[in-house]
């Protein structure tokens, strides 16, 4: 008898996610019995540590953490990776006998997603709209890739602070600096990106108005549900490249997997069985 792989994601303004199809979709490719729960804490009448917890007790073997909690996880798990600790957010934790490991598969989603549509163009100067979790991971991942500036933006200016610091630490040539208002931040530069839930279903909205995106080459939405969000909608029709939350999803979604299961995935059939309307 195979095997249960037990897995699930907390998160809120979840139902629409794609990733139990992922998972569960990779297992059966794998040859795996795979379950994937979507866990929301306030549905569930629970705090997110009761969530967490609970899933620890009932046998997960893992389980993936998004908005709004990937920085509050970041504190209950051992996370042996110093990059991922810099970056101070975790999207997947796995549930060891020896406690729960954090690790954070957001920045390397986020540079396969970029070098699959840009390959090994420069970044140039960037306006990264949003220092939560994901906007970190992106930050970080911005770095691997060699970014010339990255103009961090935060309505709270200590978090911008904060990242912009955490990013200076790395040493690398890449320029940081911190902006409270986006339309400022995106003059002039070369990419645009969205890492706020603006856009999400159930959200709504664009952090930039069509106007204060021109000039721009490429943009990148961290939302996926939908996925051709109003902000990625005003960047096509400006004629920029457009990366979506998408590619971001399934880049990191390989990646937990990989860190869930260590079973080697065929990337390509896995992107073909996932494919659907509901996306």
């Amino acid at each position: 008898m195979t095997e249960t792989v037990m897995l699930g994601l907390i998160g809120d303004n979840i139902t629409r996610s794609q990733s139990p199809k992922l998972h569960r979709t990779a297992g059966i490719l794998a040859g795996l019995h795979v379950t994937y729960e979507r866990l929301i804490p306030k549905d569930m009448g629970l705090s997110f540590d009761e969530v967490f917890e609970q899933a620890r007790r009932s046998g997960f073997r893992g389980i993936n953490v998004t908005y709004p909690y990937k920085e509050i996880v970041a504190a209950s798990v051992e996370v042996s990776d110093p990059l991922v600790r810099a970056i101070g957010a975790v999207n997947t934790v796995v549930f060891d006998p020896q406690g729960p490991k954090g690790f954070n598969t957001d920045y390397t989603g986020f540079m396969s997603a970029y070098r699959k549509v840009r390959g090994t163009e420069n970044p140039g100067t960037v306006c990264l709209i949003g220092t939560g979790g994901v906007g970190k991971a992106v930050a970080f991942g911005l770095i691997g890739l060699h970014t010339r500036e990255i103009r961090c933006v935060d309505l709270d200016p200590t978090k911008a602070r904060n990242l912009a610091k955490a990013l200076r630490a790395l040493g690398s040539a890449t320029v940081i600096k911190t902006y409270s208002d986006a339309e400022t931040a995106a003059k002039g530069a070369n990419g645009i990106i969205n890492c706020t839930p603006l856009g999400m279903v159930g959200v709504g909205g664009s952090p930039l108005d069509g106007e204060s995106m021109k000039g721009a080459a490429w943009v990148f939405d961290a939302v996926y549900t939908p996925v051709q969000t109003p902000f990625l909608q005003d960047a096509a029709h400006l004629g920029m490249t457009v990366i979506t939350g998408y590619e971001l999803f399934f880049g990191q979604g390989v990646d937990a997997w990989n860190i869930f299961t260590g079973v080697q995935l065929d990337h390509d059939a896995l992107r073909v069985a996932i494919q659907g309307d509901d996306l």
